[in-house]
């Protein structure tokens, strides 16, 4: 009698044993496929953000030649610098505030200030870019920049500059149907994608 009870007391705790393994099993698969489900979600927004981010630099850039070529608007232009300062893709950050950008700096002082006729006007914004980017502390040129307060100021530079380019257009009807006022307007509104999708996506 207390050998076949002694028997059914380890066959019991045995089959204990191996409903908590099974458990504890699908316990940690499903926490895989939790995790694995997360990293996926977070790697695409990342993306998006990058991609943005891409997009964005070159619309501001696209805007900031077409204002030294034939915009010409009284709209304050000079925003896009920070704006680029902000929202350039860290690659092209890190390359400009190395050597290269020194030298392009150096370069561009020295024909500023030896050579004031043969610096074009429209050099005058870029080299200002290359200046900032290898001056910047590190507060502005790595805290404040892959911060949600980067791309809050390029929130706050971007609604700026829509808001006087339509006023300057006579409306929003307006900024539509002039000449070249179609690809402006896109071009200032992909300023916003940007910055508004990096803010949400920093507070989820």
């Amino acid at each position: 009698m207390t050998r076949s009870g002694y028997l059914r007391m380890k066959t019991d705790d045995t089959k204990h044993s191996g409903e908590i393994f099974d458990s504890d099993w699908k316990e940690f698969v499903n926490s895989a496929k939790k995790l694995a489900s997360d990293a996926i979600k977070l790697g695409s927004l990342g993306f998006g953000t990058s991609f943005l981010q891409w997009v964005a630099s070159f619309a501001a850039i696209y805007l900031l030649i077409l204002d030294r070529t034939n915009w010409r608007t009284n709209i304050l232009t000079g925003l896009l610098v920070p704006y680029i300062f902000f929202s350039l893709p860290s690659v092209l950050f890190s390359f400009f505030r190395g050597d290269v950008g020194r030298w392009i700096a150096f370069i561009a002082i020295i024909l500023r200030l030896f050579f004031p006729t043969r610096f074009p006007d429209w050099l005058e914004a870029p080299a200002a870019l290359i200046l900032i980017i290898v001056v910047a502390p590190s507060l502005f040129a790595s805290t404040v920049r892959d911060d949600w307060i980067g791309a809050a100021i390029c929130l706050v530079i971007g609604c700026y500059l829509l808001q006087e380019h339509i006023r300057a257009s006579g409306g929003f009807r307006n900024s539509f149907t002039r000449p070249h006022g179609v690809s402006n307007t896109i071009g200032i509104i992909l300023l916003l994608v940007y910055p508004v999708w990096a803010i949400i996506v920093y507070f989820l």
